[in-house]
């Protein structure tokens, strides 16, 4: 019962913090992890452990299919240069600075073990970055690389990281050993993912119910995610592989009610999974500081503000070389400096980028996976690196975090929004191919439904881009219509002419009424 009531607190304290993230225009992340630093200090918390070969599956599998899900592979195709060198290049020497920087520093931890804590933190989080960007307008390419990196680096790094992690462990290390991982993990994952997705949508035909999708969706995310590190494969990379392929071929299968309670339910999962990360992690930092003697409580703050440091230091390296190149920069921006030889634009996306390597539940779910003490000893100076992962996730989140938006703002980069034309120009096509289908001679009410479309499509030829409106003309007028009807059975239910259920029923019409004719900026 005591846990029980700890939980309940902890996640109403987690929605309150995400709540005042947002009203600062914070990433929520940042917050959560400010909490978790409380956590380690709180009297009385429980004593609550993860079995380490449940971290990954558990933080990343769910996440990362989310994230896949929701991944243009157009966008990955057209940007690959900059989001392949930010997923692999930026990864690998993040990882061996780091690696050197704890050797320099504590000269008696194995160097595989270095490169273990190098591998943990040299991947962004994009959740703590685009929470940002939600409140700060941003070129889209930007967000796109962002996102792609965030997708792509975890395989680079968690391999490095398993590789590293036997080596600490049986004490060799075996050359020969990363080719065959290399192609199994990579080449393999590309191959089965796709196939796996296939074989999830002719399944998925069956099923119609939210609750069955649903489920089966988070069976899927786990069972690959098992399946494909059972047999050496890349979790990270068969799960996005998965989740892009299956966002192409499932829309046609899926009926709306289920897409919109299904993108609800994993929004939510998505935050409480953020929520168990940095509460388990937090939880383990007083203990940690505990065993550790006042000399080693020294070592370790100054090996975790190195890393910190280090951390921030490379990704600014790797980034600000490339501002002048054409890669950084978007079309506009380049049409715009036309016969001249400015590159302060391309500079300004950079920063923007160099600034956005946010660390978070990928760090966390690596330092919790790794084996704690038993027989063998545990994996050596786990403590060290443990604490090291936090205090960086928490550097990163809180300084660079709370201090992007207000760098976005200065920089002043602006969006000539791809998205909002191509949506534009696909809603007046979406409006011709409805008018085709109605015909007038089927009564009055379909010809005032096609005469509202034809007015739309003539706003539309109207508009230089031939972009469509957001709405529907009539929209406003049922908005207030479906209000009014809202009030009215509300009234009626209260002055007990009606039942509950009659009410609910009712109340789901509107819902779905209303959903249909609000554009989706407004919800």
């Amino acid at each position: 019962m005591v846990i029980f009531e700890w939980v309940v607190s902890v996640l109403l304290g987690a929605v309150l913090l995400a709540a005042l993230a947002r009203r600062v225009g914070a990433p929520y992340p940042a917050f959560l992890a400010l909490g978790g630093v409380a956590l380690a200090f709180v009297p009385g918390v429980p004593n609550l452990k993860l079995d380490p070969e449940l971290a990954l599956a558990l933080f990343l599998a769910p996440v990362l299919l989310d994230a896949g899900y929701d991944t243009s592979l157009r966008d990955l195709k057209a940007n690959w240069r900059p989001i392949g060198g930010l997923a692999l290049g930026a990864v690998a020497v993040t990882t061996v600075a780091v690696a050197v920087v704890a050797k320099a520093i504590v000269p008696e931890m194995p160097f595989a073990a270095c490169v273990v804590l190098g591998a943990v933190v040299a991947p962004p989080d994009a959740v703590a970055a685009l929470s940002v960007l939600r409140h700060v307008p941003l070129p889209h390419r930007l967000t796109t690389i962002l996102r792609g990196e965030s997708l792509l680096n975890d395989a680079g790094s968690l391999l490095i990281y398993r590789l590293g992690v036997a080596a600490a462990i049986t004490g060799s290390f075996h050359p020969g050993e990363i080719a065959p991982t290399f192609l199994l993990g990579v080449v393999g994952s590309l191959v089965a993912g796709p196939i796996l997705a296939f074989a999830y949508v002719g399944v998925m035909r069956h099923f119609q119910d939210a609750a069955s999708t649903i489920v089966l969706q988070f069976v899927a995310a786990f069972g690959i995610w098992i399946a494909a590190e059972g047999v050496e494969m890349s979790g990270v990379l068969t799960v996005v592989s998965f989740a892009i392929t299956v966002a192409r071929f499932s829309p046609g299968i899926t009926p709306p009610r289920t897409r919109i309670l299904s993108y609800a339910v994993w929004d939510t999962s998505v935050f409480v999974l953020n929520v168990l990360a940095f509460v388990l992690i937090g939880i383990q930092i007083g203990p940690i500081l505990e065993r550790l003697n006042e000399a080693e409580q020294t070592t370790a703050i100054v090996l975790a503000s190195m890393v910190f440091l280090t951390v921030v230091l490379v990704r600014i390296a790797w980034v600000l070389p490339a501002s002048g190149l054409d890669r950084l920069e978007f079309a506009s921006q380049r049409r715009a400096r036309e016969g001249t030889a400015d590159t302060v634009l391309g500079l300004k996306a950079a920063v923007a980028l160099s600034w956005s390597g946010m660390r978070g539940i990928v760090t966390i779910a690596a330092a919790l996976a790794l084996p704690q003490g038993g027989s063998n000893g545990g994996f050596p100076y786990r403590d060290l690196i443990v604490f090291t992962a936090f205090c960086t996730v928490i550097g990163t989140l809180v300084i660079q975090g709370l201090t992007l938006g207000p760098l976005l703002a200065w920089l002043g980069l602006s969006d000539d929004d791809p998205v909002g034309r191509e949506v534009g120009r696909a809603r007046a096509e979406a409006y011709a191919a409805a008018i085709e289908t109605l015909d007038p001679d089927e009564g009055a009410s379909t010809e005032a439904l096609r005469e509202e479309f034809a007015a739309a499509l003539k706003e539309a030829k109207g508009h230089e881009e031939g972009l469509a409106p957001e709405s529907l003309p009539a929209d406003e007028a049922r908005r207030r219509a479906i209000g009014a009807a809202r009030d009215r059975v509300l009234a009626l239910r209260r002055e007990g002419r009606i039942g509950d259920d009659a009410y609910y029923v009712l109340e789901e019409e509107f819902d779905w009424a209303e959903l249909n004719v609000t554009p989706r900026a407004e919800t």
